[in-house]
C-alpha cells in the first residue's frame, strides 16, 4: 500500500526550502539519555528462569520483560512477547528484568537498571498547557516552521489577551466569524471539550478558575471521507533523548466522527459526534460502526485512507513528508524540558534505567492536505478489543482486528529495536553461519543461514527511523535544546528543576555576559522579575527558582540586547555560540589545572575555579519591571 513506502520516499518530497535530508542511516542500538545502568549479575536459577536452548545446542539467555504494570496494553504486549519468543514476568520478578513495561508513568515501579518504556516527565510535558507553551517558544523563534499548531491561548492567565486579540481582528475584518475549541488541561478522551464563538461565552468564564484550559482556533475546513470528519492517530517511538532518535510507525489509525460534518454554527456547535473525533466519545453513538475490515467502519487503518487518496491522484509522498516534518519538529519542541525532568530523576553519575516511549500523535488533515497537530498523548491506548453491549448495561470485550493489526506491530517492533541482546545475538549468528559454511555444502549452508536468524519468522519492522536520518534538515531548529543544556549545567548537583539566583549569576559570569550596560544588579532584577511572574502561572510550587521556560525568556532578552538588528533566532543562536565558547575555554582551564595538580605542582589559583551552586530561594525587590518576549499575534 501507499503507506508502506511513504516513509522511505519522504526524502524526495521534503525539499521545499531546506537542504535535502542525508541518505538513510543504518539504525544502531542506542541507549537513552542515561548511560549509567549497571549490568545485572547472573543469580542462582538464572538459566533456569530465563534460558532458551539455542540452535547451536547450548543455552542462550533470552530477554526478560516485567509486564506487571502494563495495565490496558497488557494483551498486545503479551502477543508481542510470544511472537518474539522472549520471557514474560506477569507478576514481577525478584531479579532485575531487561525491560519494564509501565502503563502510566516512569514512576509505576522503583527500578534502577534495565530499560523502561516511559520517560520521566513525559506525562507533564504533553499536557495541553505545557505542550502549547513548548510549541509557542518554537513559534517565536521559527514562526513559519511551526504553523502546523493552531493558534492557542492559555486560560485563565491569557483570557484578557485572548479577548483583546479577537476583538482587534474582528474590528479590522467584520466578516471574520471564528470558532474556538476549549480543551481542559487535564482532560482526556474528549472530556470537557466544547466549542465557543466568542470569548465572552459564559461556559468559558465560569469554569476556568477551577479547571485551567487551552483555547484554540477551531479548524473549520478538515478533509472529509464519506462526508465525515476524521483524525489520524500515529505512533511515534522516542528511542533516545541523547542522542535524539525518533521512529514513526508506517501505519496508524483513522478515527471517524459519526455524524456528517457541517461547519460550526449556533445550531450544531454542541454536536460532539460531528466535531470531535475522539473514539471514546463516538463509541457511544448509535451510528458507530465496528468493522473487522481496515477499509470500512468508524475506525480504520491510516494506510487504507492513504490508498483511497492515492486512487484520487493525491501525492501521498508529500503527505507523508509533511507529517514526518510535523512529528520531528514537535519532538524537538518537547525534548528540552524532558532533559530537565530526566536530570531530576536520574542525575548524571547515578545508576538508572534507559528510557524509551511510544507516543500517540493526533493529527488532522485539512482540506488542502496540510497536517495540523491536535495533541500528543503520553499514554496512547493500546487496547486491542472493544466493548460490545449484549444487553442494557451488560458488556463483553470483543477483539478488534484493526487495533490488533496496528498496535501489536508497534509494540513488538519497539521491543525489537530496544532488544538489549541484539548485538550479542547477531554476533553469535554470524559465528554460527561461518561454522555451518565450513562444514556443509552450499544448499545446507543456505538452509542453516535461514534458520540461524532469531527474527526470521517475523515480518519486516514497521517502525521507520526519521531522526537522526533527517538530522541535517532539522538540526538548525534545536536552539532551545542547546539552551536546556546550559540550564542543566548550572542547576548544580542537587536534584532540582529550577535555577537559583546564585546559579543564574554564575551563568552570567562564566559566559561573560555582564558589561557596563548590564550590571550584576540588573541581572538580579532580571532574574527576580521573570522568575516571580513564571512562578505565579505554573502549577508546580514545590520549589522556588527559575524554571526552564523562564530561563529561555531571560535568554531571549539577553540575546536581543547583545545582538541587535538580527532576526530573533539568529540573535539567540549567536548568544548560544558565545556561551558555549566561553564555557569550553573554562572547561579547558579546569582540566589543565587538575592535570597540573595531579603531577604534584600547585595549581594556578588565578584561573577560574568557580563551582556551580545549588538552587536557592530568591528575595524580593521593589520596582522590578516586566520583561517578556513577544507572543504570536492573531491575524
Amino acid at each position: 500500500m501507499a503507506t508502506g513506502s511513504g516513509g522511505e520516499r519522504v526524502a524526495a518530497a521534503a525539499t521545499r526550502s531546506r537542504p535535502k535530508p542525508a541518505p538513510a542511516l543504518t539504525p544502531t542500538p542506542t541507549r537513552g539519555l542515561c548511560q549509567q545502568g549497571k549490568p545485572r549479575g547472573k543469580g542462582r536459577g538464572w538459566k533456569r528462569s530465563s534460558g532458551r536452548r539455542a540452535d547451536d545446542g547450548g543455552w542462550q539467555r533470552v530477554v526478560t520483560v516485567d509486564s506487571s504494570k502494563a495495565k490496558t496494553s497488557l494483551e498486545a504486549l503479551k502477543i508481542s512477547i510470544r511472537q518474539l519468543r522472549w520471557k514474560e514476568f506477569p507478576f514481577g520478578r525478584r531479579l532485575p528484568c531487561d525491560i519494564y513495561w509501565h502503563g502510566v508513568s516512569f514512576h509505576d515501579n522503583d527500578i534502577f537498571s534495565g530499560q523502561v518504556n516511559k520517560f520521566p516527565g513525559m506525562t507533564e510535558m504533553v499536557r495541553k498547557i505545557t505542550l502549547s507553551r513548548a510549541v509557542r517558544i518554537m513559534q517565536t523563534l521559527f514562526p513559519e516552521e511551526y504553523n502546523f499548531y493552531p493558534r492557542s491561548w492559555i486560560l485563565p492567565e491569557e483570557l484578557q489577551l485572548f479577548t483583546t486579540q479577537v476583538q482587534v481582528v474582528k474590528e479590522g475584518d467584520p466578516s471574520w466569524k471564528p470558532t474556538f475549541i476549549v480543551k481542559p488541561d487535564g482532560g482526556c478522551q474528549g472530556d470537557g471539550i466544547y466549542l465557543i464563538k466568542d470569548p465572552s461565552d459564559i461556559r468559558l468564564t465560569g469554569t476556568l478558575q477551577s479547571r485551567p484550559a487551552v483555547v484554540q482556533e477551531y479548524i473549520c475546513k478538515p478533509l472529509l471521507i464519506d462526508k465525515l470528519k476524521f483524525d489520524i492517530r500515529l505512533y511515534v517511538l522516542l528511542k533516545s533523548l541523547e542522542p535524539l532518535e525518533i521512529y514513526i510507525a508506517k501505519d496508524g489509525l483513522s478515527r471517524f466522527c459519526t455524524e456528517p460534518y457541517q461547519e460550526p454554527n449556533s445550531q450544531n456547535m454542541h454536536h460532539v459526534f460531528m466535531h470531535l473525533t475522539n473514539y471514546s466519545l463516538n463509541i457511544h453513538s448509535n451510528n458507530f460502526i465496528h468493522s473487522d475490515s481496515a477499509n470500512t467502519g468508524s475506525k480504520r487503518t491510516f494506510s487504507s485512507i492513504l490508498y483511497r487518496l492515492s486512487s484520487k491522484g493525491v501525492d501521498i509522498k508529500k503527505v507523508w513528508s509533511d507529517i514526518i516534518s510535523l512529528v520531528i519538529k514537535t519532538v524537538i519542541a518537547l525534548t528540552p524540558e524532558l532533559k530537565v525532568f530526566y536530570h531530576l530523576d536520574i542525575p548524571t553519575g547515578r545508576p538508572g534505567p534507559t528510557c524509551f516511549q511510544i507516543l500517540g500523535f493526533d493529527i488532522l488533515l485539512m482540506k488542502n492536505l496540510k497536517p495540523m497537530l491536535l495533541e500528543v498523548n503520553a499514554n496512547p491506548s493500546m487496547r486491542i478489543e472493544h466493548e460490545h453491549e449484549l444487553s442494557p448495561g451488560v458488556f463483553e470485550n470483543v477483539p478488534s482486528l484493526v487495533d490488533e493489526e496496528v498496535k501489536v506491530a508497534v509494540i513488538r517492533d519497539t521491543l525489537r529495536l530496544m532488544d538489549p541482546l541484539k548485538k550479542k545475538r547477531e554476533t553469535q549468528s554470524q559465528q554460527l553461519g561461518k561454522t555451518v559454511a565450513r562444514k556443509e555444502d552450499v544448499d545446507s549452508k543456505n538452509a542453516g543461514g535461514a534458520n540461524s536468524s532469531p527474527e526470521a519468522h517475523l515480518p519486516s519492522i514497521c517502525l521507520k527511523q526519521v531522526f537522526p536520518k533527517y538530522a541535517k534538515q532539522f538540526n538548525y531548529l534545536r536552539l532551545v535544546d542547546r539552551m536546556a543544556n546550559l540550564f542543566i549545567r548550572f542547576l548544580g548537583i542537587k536534584g532540582t528543576m529550577k535555577l537559583g539566583p546564585t546559579g543564574f549569576r554564575t551563568f552570567i559570569r562564566n559566559c561573560k555576559l555582564s558589561s557596563s550596560s548590564l550590571s550584576m544588579a540588573a541581572v538580579d532584577i532580571l532574574y527576580i522579575d521573570i522568575t516571580r511572574r513564571w512562578n505565579s502561572v505554573t502549577l508546580d510550587q514545590r520549589e522556588s527558582g527559575m524554571c526552564l521556560q523562564a530561563f529561555v525568556e531571560a535568554f531571549f532578552f539577553l540575546a536581543q540586547r547583545k545582538f541587535k538588528m538580527m532576526p530573533l533566532h539568529e540573535q539567540v543562536a549567536s548568544l548560544i555560540d558565545l556561551c558555549e565558547y566561553h564555557l569550553s575555554l573554562l572547561d579547558e582551564k579546569r582540566l589543565l589545572c587538575s592535570g597540573v595538580g595531579r603531577r604534584g605542582t600547585a595549581p594556578d589559583h588565578s584561573l577560574p575555579q568557580e563551582t556551580v551552586p545549588t538552587a536557592q530561594s530568591t528575595g524580593t525587590i521593589v520596582g522590578a519591571s516586566k520583561l517578556s518576549y513577544s507572543k504570536p499575534a492573531l491575524s
